[in-house]
């Protein structure tokens, strides 16, 4: 059924509650994409389904101990899975102004619905979430679906999605996208089950289950090792969720069976990944599915616009550290961090390489700044991005998506790198018990970080890794076998043009130096009006790529969170769908502000 007619369903609730009702409608098909069991959990009392109980002051506060740090029970990696995501997306911190000037974490009781879930030829699953929240709003049947930031697992999207869809009594379906945080340990031939615990291959079903390899092999990460290129099934895997959401409902609420596309409003959102995910969704979608899309910075890929996020990420390994050590920097947050003093050694090695013609360490790193610059890197995107360097963000994204996009395993991974535990030294070693109890619930889904190392694709010298960024960078620019596989993974992942009349808007932060505008959201919102389609687009100025990052120094003062920008455009779709506001032709962006020393206030985000 087409967009046109979904919308002429009958609604059964007067006008003046500003939201329908359900029609009689035939049921889904079955769930032949969920082959195995439905793991179903009930949150009520000192457990719900937003913050596990902890509440706003919780989930800001230290790590949810564990009782039995080697053998947590799943209802503390929930917990504690609830809390690093928010931690990992939200500004929680006390001038940040969640909770009091937007956003909030009320307590919303309800039951969750999980399983993996398999695309079509897919050699592994992707987790698969419902929450059903006991206020359900049966008046306004609401779904909203979502897709996981980054390589996060399956909570990845609760700060952005779950905390507006939850307490509006929508429920939420949620997708890890064929990523997480499922690590696989050769040395115990061990990986992740269904309700979060560590589970031996053959026990029980598996988040992530690699081929057989000894011991020694080190740890197998889904988003890198899977064999699937799982960017390239985004869309898929947001639109399955959202049927799973939709039968799940069907359990929940009997009563009000049977939920197809035709009486509920599925609302689809995502941020950086996830954005990418529901965009891809959009360009799929050809049952008419979706209501309306709404996506924050998105991690979106075009076929021959635009520019490539490994592109832009290998350019970034090799040449921002050297760019950022110009003297222009000086002031920038992280740009003179200790772990920023070897980046004139990467001017050095980039001139002895002959690559910089520049004779002195000053004209080398302006001369790096303005191969950027004429590369497309604004100034707001490089200062920044002077965070991602002192991290060393680029050279991890680069070595795993480039596993990703050639399929490999983890002793095939280009250019000698693998993931292995980390010891106390920082050299391989075998995984301590509760650390690799807690991966499932504390990584982020992408190594390095909680006791899972990256190693490998270094040389020799004073410039160990400038070896494996050339090599990978080589990836993208040669034209061996290759090269030719690796593009045609990136390929793969090219986002399809949404129907006219879907409801879409994309909002993204201009001081984004992780995923800058001018390479994703610009190139994408030209295309699309450039094919007849009407997107909405905000460019929030003074927004950054992670919110989590306010609270750091340097940061909160000179930068907007984007959060409250992604539930305002939300309110606006949730007004047009329920409320028969009309779509604006166009939006102009907020005129915020920085807030300075000073928290966070309403005026600041120049929201009406």
């Amino acid at each position: 059924m087409n967009a046109f007619l979904k919308r002429l369903i009958p609604w059964l609730v007067p006008a003046l509650a500003g939201c329908a009702g359900a029609a009689v409608e035939p049921a889904m098909p079955s769930l032949d994409f969920v082959p195995g069991e439905v793991r179903v959990t009930e949150h009520r009392g000192a457990d719900d389904l937003l913050s596990a109980g902890l509440g706003l002051a919780g989930l800001a506060g230290a790590p949810v101990p564990f009782a039995d740090p080697a053998h947590p029970t799943a209802d503390e990696l929930r917990r504690r899975a609830i809390q690093s995501s928010w931690k990992g997306i939200a500004d929680l911190g006390p001038l940040g102004g969640y909770g009091q000037v937007y956003g909030g974490v009320p307590a919303v009781p309800g039951r969750e619905y999980q399983a993996f879930a398999w695309i079509a030829g897919a050699h592994q699953p992707h987790r698969v979430l419902l929450q059903a929240p006991d206020g359900f709003d049966r008046a306004r049947r609401c779904l909203v679906v979502t897709a996981s930031s980054g390589s996060r697992g399956i909570y990845g999207a609760i700060a952005l999605a779950g905390a507006w869809g939850l307490p509006r009594g929508c429920a939420v379906a949620y997708t890890d996208k064929g990523a997480g945080s499922g690590f696989f340990d050769y040395a115990d031939d061990s990986g992740v089950a269904l309700d979060g615990r560590r589970a031996r291959r053959g026990e029980a079903p598996l988040e992530f289950t690699p081929p057989p390899l000894p011991p020694d092999a080190g740890i197998a990460v889904k988003h890198m090792h899977s064999g699937d290129d799982p960017e390239a099934d985004w869309g898929r895997h947001v639109l399955q969720a959202a049927r799973f959401g939709l039968a799940m409902l069907d359990r929940a609420y009997p009563d009000q069976a049977p939920f197809t596309p035709q009486n509920t409003r599925i609302i689809a959102t995502g941020l950086s990944n996830g954005g990418g995910a529901v965009l891809q969704a959009a360009g799929l979608d050809e049952e008419g599915l979706l209501d309306g899309v709404v996506a924050l910075e998105p991690n979106v890929q075009l076929a021959g616009q635009g520019r490539q996020l490994y592109d832009y990420v290998t350019e970034a390994a090799i040449w921002l550290p050297c760019a950022l050590s110009a003297e222009r920097f000086d002031a920038v947050p992280f740009a003179r961090a200790p772990t920023a003093t070897h980046w004139p050694q990467r001017c050095a090695s980039l001139h002895a390489r002959g690559l910089l013609a520049g004779s002195t360490p000053r004209a080398q790193a302006e001369e790096a700044y303005a191969r950027l610059r004429a590369a497309g890197w604004s100034d707001a995107a490089m200062q920044v991005a002077a965070t991602s360097t002192a991290f060393d963000l680029w050279r991890a994204v680069a070595a795993g998506y480039a596993s990703a996009y050639l399929r490999r395993g983890t002793r095939d991974m280009p250019c000698g790198f693998r993931y292995a535990a980390t010891g106390q030294d920082g050299r391989p070693a075998l995984a301590d018990a509760a650390v690799r109890a807690a991966w499932w619930s504390d990584s982020a889904g992408i190594p390095p970080g909680n006791g899972v190392g990256l190693y490998g694709g270094t040389g020799a010298g004073a410039d160990p890794t400038l070896a494996g960024e050339l090599c990978l960078r080589a990836l993208w620019e040669g034209s061996d076998a290759d090269a030719r596989a690796l593009h045609a993974g990136i390929d793969a992942t090219a986002a399809r043009l949404p129907r006219a009349d879907l409801p879409l808007w994309v909002v993204h932060g201009a001081d984004d130096g992780l995923l800058p505008t001018a390479f994703t959201s610009e190139p994408y919102i030209a295309w699309l009006r450039a094919a007849g389609r009407r997107p909405l687009y905000w460019k929030v100025p003074h927004a950054q790529h992670f919110d989590a990052f306010l609270p750091l120094p340097g940061f909160g003062e000179r930068h907007l969170p984007l959060l409250p920008y992604g539930y305002a455009a939300l309110d606006r779709l949730w007004d047009h769908l329920y409320c028969d506001a009309p779509w604006p032709a166009a939006v102009a962006a907020p005129e915020g502000r920085p807030r300075g020393a000073h928290a966070l206030t309403r005026a600041a985000l120049g929201l009406p």
